[in-house]
């Protein structure tokens, strides 16, 4: 039950911890800094970090409910085969490209943390707790994809058309 719940929200929650953190940092201090002339130096350091954790996991929940980037209008026009073997190709290419992603982010984070990189305006928070989103939201994102593709093969295989329009709004 907390697998599924997980599997279910996963992407959502991050994105509202990120998303809350960035507005309220944002919010807090220009009031700070409007009404009592003060600002954390972090402040402007911090919510453009968080940042990295709202997009890659935006982006990992876009591909789970497929509401990416991905030309349907022509998918839609294609026989069924086609379509198939579009969803195939796709999953390839997202696998590729992710592998890609997660091996020079990785690369990055390893840097990041053996020199020891602060966040500006901080004494010890590390930048690559951050930097960490993006590797980690990228290896979500391949098991997004391969979810669905497994789902689109146990389509094809009963021959039930597949899900080509976004859920957008879950």
């Amino acid at each position: 039950m907390p697998l599924k719940w997980l599997n279910e929200n996963l992407e959502k929650v991050i994105i509202l911890i990120s998303y809350s953190g960035m507005a309220g940092i944002i919010f807090v201090e220009i009031i700070r800094r409007f009404f009592f002339n003060l600002q954390a130096p972090w402040s402007t350091s911090i919510p453009v970090l968080l940042f990295l954790w709202l997009t890659w996991f935006g982006a990992s929940l876009n591909v789970k409910q497929r509401s990416h980037l991905s030309l349907n209008e022509i998918r839609i026009r294609l026989p069924y085969t086609g379509q198939f073997l579009c969803q195939i190709l796709d999953a390839i290419l997202w696998i590729a490209f992710g592998m890609l992603v997660i091996y020079f982010t990785s690369e990055q984070v390893k840097v990041a943390h053996f020199n020891f990189a602060i966040v500006p305006g901080t004494d010890n928070v590390m930048q690559w707790w951050f930097y960490l989103a993006t590797p980690l939201a990228w290896t979500l994102l391949i098991f997004r994809v391969i979810q669905n593709l497994v789902e689109d093969c146990l389509r094809f295989k009963r021959n039930k058309p597949f899900n080509l329009t976004p859920a957008i709004m879950d």
